[in-house]
């Protein structure tokens, strides 16, 4: 049933994400169906975006680990030699450079094309056969363009579907939701657009090739809470390694993300996230650990949106009770 429903919950979620793009077109008197189309070039444009940036980023490290490994060892051994013969330590410098750039060219050819494609194919693979993920692919944008076109529509079908009693009631906390959803994604927006600054500005002091690139990408991974940072992370080290070796770079690139992961965790997002859907900047950090430890990497991932639904329940639960004769009396 998994298999079955993540398509039409992907779809539903990113129809979620660009009606705003869509009614915006709307309102300049664009028919829908040309404004649903337009809103999908505009997100699947932004995925291929973010997707071409990481692929770019990747191309460019991995000719500079082949031509530049043997100075990054050349220059390991000149900061990391004197040290290690103080402590009496001995290392065959040469015979450790000879077999670790042999193991490295083995590995990695020329065309960095065709290891960037054999990578991809390998983790379209592992999930699922290519052609599943091409029919998935078409079921989304399917549904997505429909539910772009008729969404007043779809919800106006479920809202018959509730008592008429509870009408009222349902839809008030279903317009509560939606503005605290919403105001989560605009925040994020601004959240991303102030790292991207921050990390692109930082990088290009310290001197690393692709600044903007690798800071967009950073901020772009920050809706990935620690695996999009462990990412960009990662990269920027690799970066500095290559391009400069151990040292000052490398120093600045730890300061720079640790000073920004500061900035993103403890004043930016509960500020401007978290208080933007009612949460305590304690509570999202609480929410944080709490949905990454019950459902994992997704739990994390979803965890700020999923506070905002519950809070909203939580509220309208916590009203009903108080009015009741039980607790009044």
């Amino acid at each position: 049933m998994a298999e079955i429903f993540t398509p039409f919950l992907t779809a539903f979620i990113l129809a979620y994400a660009l009606r705003p793009v869509c009614l915006w077109l709307e309102g300049r008197k664009i028919p829908r169906a040309v404004a649903a189309a337009i809103a999908m070039i505009i997100g699947l444009g932004l995925v291929f975006f973010i997707l071409t940036l990481f692929i770019g980023l990747l191309k460019n490290e991995i000719p500079l680990i082949k031509t530049q490994l043997p100075d990054w060892i050349q220059n390991t051994q000149s900061w990391l030699g004197p040290k290690l013969t103080e402590f009496h330590i001995n290392f065959d410098w040469t015979d450790l450079k000879t077999h670790v750039t042999q193991k490295i060219t083995a590995h990695i050819n020329d065309n960095s094309n065709a290891l960037m494609s054999s990578t991809i194919d390998t983790v379209l693979m592992s999930g699922s056969s290519v052609i599943a993920g091409f029919v998935n692919a078409v079921l989304i944008l399917f549904v997505m363009f429909y539910l772009l076109i008729d969404w007043d529509h779809f919800f106006s079908i479920l809202k018959h579907l509730v008592p008429l009693r509870a009408q009222e009631t349902v839809h008030q906390l279903a317009m509560h939701t939606d503005g605290l959803l919403s105001q989560y994604l605009r925040g994020m927006l601004i959240v991303i657009a102030i790292m991207s600054i921050f990390y692109g500005i930082g990088l290009n002091l310290i001197g690393i090739q692709g600044a903007v690139a690798l800071g967009v990408f950073t901020a772009l991974m920050i809706v990935i809470p620690y695996i999009g940072i462990a990412l960009g992370l990662t990269l920027a080290i690799v970066s500095a390694l290559l391009q400069f070796g151990p040292g000052s770079a490398m120093i600045g690139v730890l300061i720079l993300y640790g000073l920004g992961q500061f900035l993103e965790g403890f004043f930016l997002t509960p500020r401007l996230v978290g208080e933007r859907i009612g949460l305590h900047p304690v509570a999202v950090l609480f929410a944080l650990l709490l949905f990454g430890k019950l459902f994992g990497f997704f739990g994390v991932l979803l965890a700020l949106p999923i506070s905002a639904v519950s809070l909203v329940l939580i509220q309208y639960g916590w009203s009903r009770y108080t009015q009741s004769t039980w607790y009044q009396k």
